[in-house]
């Protein structure tokens, strides 16, 4: 199977170490411009709250920044935690968003919850309320069409009967959700490259037709880094690598070190762990071995689209592998 055709891309907002928030989403709405160039099909932005190396906390603002400053582009979120928030504001935001740029706005949503205790409390969520996604999905999708039962005789403007189009973050039950309510599947490699194929397979065989969709459609999402040198998209990747081994030890996302000084880290034996498990499951390497990681991702997931999640401490060095990245697809 070949490279799907389209290439989209998730910017997160990173904050290098020595920069300022501020001048992280500056720096996302100007990356956006630069990818509606290279002809990327999508760019989508985040939500994470009370994140040192992360700016992207209110997406839906940051998109209608990136849809302002692009022409063609598709634009959205990936994705707006919906246990977050109550499903007719997200629709009231996503309403005016289409209304502001026709055609072009992606709603994709999570059921991810805040990462610790304190952002849960100052959010005023809990876990549980990851539970409630089914039903706060039916929710929302209902304030497009007008027919939701929740709150009779409210209505979402102006998102009533607007079309966004809707998509489901998801790995394993998030899946599931995306299958019953007829939505597209955007899946990452949680537990590796076979379990994210079984739970793919699963959500094609459990799929509904629906409004939103005829059909099942996956976009599979990876950090992928070309550059000249194998040695040199590693080190595109190792900065983000080890802000996600530190997280996962201490608790907080730093903001992201130049891999010249991830390199000399003395990192504990449990730290290395997570920082080469975060590479394993990247693709790096020159053109050809890119081209090659993708081919057999494309293989073994049939995906319809590739979202790619790249971040680097340095942007000029990240946009050149978007470059040699959307290449590598328009090659014959």
């Amino acid at each position: 199977m070949t490279i799907p055709d389209r290439f989209s891309v998730l910017d997160r907002s990173p904050t290098p170490r020595g920069s300022t928030h501020a001048a992280a989403l500056r720096d996302t709405v100007r990356f956006a411009v630069e990818l509606e160039r290279l002809g990327y099909h999508r760019f989508w932005v985040s939500e994470h709250h009370s994140v040192p190396g992360i700016a992207g906390s209110a997406p839906t603002v940051l998109a209608a920044a990136v849809a302002a400053a692009t022409s063609r582009i598709r634009v959205g979120t990936g994705g707006v935690m919906l246990p977050n928030h109550q499903p007719l504001v997200v629709a009231e935001q996503f309403g005016v968003l289409e209304a502001l740029n026709p055609g072009r706005i992606d709603m994709g949503l999570g059921r991810s919850v805040g990462f610790t205790g304190g952002i849960r409390r100052a959010l005023g969520h809990d876990k549980a309320d990851a539970e409630r996604f089914p039903a706060q999905l039916e929710e929302l999708l209902g304030y497009f069409t007008g027919d939701q039962e929740a709150h009779p005789s409210v209505h979402a403007r102006p998102a009533e009967g607007l079309r966004v189009a809707p998509f489901v973050l998801a790995t394993g039950a998030g899946a599931d959700h995306a299958a019953a309510f007829g939505l597209p599947l955007v899946i990452a490699a949680i537990g590796g490259d076979d379990r994210m194929a079984e739970t793919i397979a699963r959500y094609r065989s459990r799929f509904r037709p629906s409004a939103w969709g005829a059909a099942p459609y996956v976009v599979v999402s990876r950090a992928v880094a070309v550059a000249e040198t194998t040695e040199q998209a590693r080190d595109l990747l190792a900065s983000e690598a080890w802000s996600s081994a530190y997280s996962r030890t201490r608790g907080e996302f730093p903001p992201l070190l130049p891999p010249a000084e991830v390199r000399e880290l003395e990192m504990t034996d449990r730290q290395r762990e997570y920082f080469e498990d975060s590479l394993r499951g990247q693709s790096y390497g020159t053109a050809d071995e890119v081209a090659q990681a993708l081919e057999k991702l494309a293989h073994l997931t049939a995906a319809d689209e590739f979202l790619i999640t790249t971040s680097g401490f340095d942007r000029e060095q990240l946009l050149d592998s978007y470059r040699r990245l959307a290449a590598l697809r328009a090659a014959p």
